[in-house]
């Protein structure tokens, strides 16, 4: 089917359904073009809390949507490719993350936002890359902090680097 025609079948759908499509970063650019909203995963759960629309497809992975459908419970959210999965969102399950906590009972759990939502309700706080190093940060007095699906390096070594006092010794990953 030519470009035009399926565009023009797209946004009549989108008319007649209220619908708003949401593309990740990652995706191709015929899918961004398209998108009304294009963005990083938080962006785009912002933009699917906001929105009037009463259907949502997310063109992402499955955390993302998952998100999205938790913080609109009220509408519809559709993810066009069901076997869009995310590496890291895989890396870890809730019960293996139970398993984990029991090893460390005494860890404050810091989920990566790349994460399934069942593995965000094992843990004490999400963060995101942006605001790993605030986030560790906050948790100051806190002895062992188990990151989960695993250290995200950057954002941590620019905080280690920024507080010499609390080293990468008390973040436990989760693979160890």
């Amino acid at each position: 089917m030519p470009a035009e025609i399926l565009r023009s079948k797209i946004e009549k759908l989108k008319r007649e359904r209220n619908a708003v499509i949401l593309a990740h970063n990652y995706q191709i650019g015929e899918v961004q073009n398209i998108a009304d909203f294009v963005g990083d995963s938080l962006g785009l759960s912002q933009q699917a809390a906001g929105t009037d629309a009463d259907v949502i497809v997310f063109c992402g992975v499955h955390f993302m949507a998952e998100t999205a459908a938790i913080l609109c419970p009220q509408k519809v959210v559709l993810l066009p490719d069901l076997d869009a999965g995310c590496p890291m969102a895989d890396m870890i399950t809730a019960d293996q993350l139970r398993g984990r906590k029991k090893q460390c009972p005494e860890a404050t759990v810091v989920c990566y936002v790349n994460s399934t939502a069942e593995v965000k309700s094992e843990s004490d706080i999400c963060c995101t890359s942006a605001n790993a190093a605030k986030v560790i940060d906050s948790l100051a007095g806190v002895e062992e902090i188990l990151f989960c699906p695993g250290q995200i390096s950057g954002p941590l070594r620019f905080h280690q680097d920024r507080q010499k006092n609390h080293p990468l010794e008390r973040i436990l990953p989760y693979s160890c």
